[in-house]
């Protein structure tokens, strides 16, 4: 399982950053954030869903927002409290990047998956 966990990743973050200039950590931080539609996301609620350490997270929305794929601002309901949110780039290039994402998964998990599925 540890074998193909990383050769996942090691894949995933191949085909994202040379076919749509994002790293897999990227991806996974525009994909959260798409989930949410038109809703951002506090920092903190970010860092949670994609298993990131603060610092890491920050780095990696700001190269994101750097290639203007998402924008920081001040929480409305948390002035103490950062959020992000896709820009319309963002969603472009995350919508671009889904398939080829989804199809790496597919190939080193798609059998595992599967399995887990219910039957009728």
């Amino acid at each position: 399982m540890a074998r193909r966990v990383s050769g996942a990743s090691c894949r995933l973050d191949k085909v994202l950053h040379e076919g749509y200039g994002v790293g897999m950590s990227e991806f996974e931080i525009l994909d959260r954030l798409a989930e949410r539609a038109d809703v951002c996301m506090k920092m903190q609620e970010l860092g949670e869903a994609v298993h990131l350490t603060q610092s890491a997270l920050s780095r990696a929305v700001a190269r994101l927002e750097k290639e203007g794929l998402v924008e920081r601002s001040m929480c409305s309901e948390d002035r103490r409290a950062i959020s992000v949110q896709l820009t319309d780039s963002g969603r472009t290039r995350w919508s671009d990047a889904r398939p080829a994402h989804r199809s790496v998964v597919e190939e080193f998990f798609g059998q595992a998956l599967a399995a887990l599925r219910p039957t009728r």
